[in-house]
């Protein structure tokens, strides 16, 4: 969903319902009907449930994602937190060509790779920028 879809992400999931113990967590964790990509993964964890499982609770009480883990989005308007790259490391350059399909990656592979290369996730979402790989799906299902 975009940005034009706020306040009807409830729309993409016709097919569950509101879960009541997701939905004290999620009450618990957002502010001014936002949440944090953090908190998404910490109530699945806790929960759990998949991120994607918690992603779609939080559609369901049209709460926005905001702060993307990766980076790409929530820290303000159009602001991204990707720094430019000169260079990406051989290392990472390898795992990001394995992962990578038709010029895009998962969202979940990158946060594997930076957990894999002990990198910050931000610094696996710039390389990607760098070299021209759209990060999707995101695990939580915001794109």
């Amino acid at each position: 969903m975009t940005h034009l879809d706020r306040g009807h992400y409830a729309k993409k999931h016709s097919n569950i319902e509101i879960n009541p113990e997701v939905r004290a967590l999620l009450e618990a964790e957002a502010k001014q009907d936002q949440i944090t990509c953090a908190a998404l993964h910490g109530v699945a964890k806790k929960l759990g449930i998949t991120p994607a499982e918690a992603g779609a609770q939080a559609d369901l009480l049209e709460l926005r994602l905001i702060r993307c883990s990766l980076g790409l989005f929530g820290y303000g308007k159009g602001v991204k937190l990707i720094q430019p790259v000169d260079a990406i490391p051989e290392d990472l350059e390898n795992l990001l060509d394995q992962a990578a399909d038709n010029g895009r990656i998962a969202c979940y592979d990158c946060w594997r790779i930076a957990k894999e290369l002990k990198l910050k996730r931000v610094e696996v979402s710039s390389a990607c920028e760098f070299k021209g790989l759209r990060i999707r799906p995101c695990q939580l299902g915001a794109f």
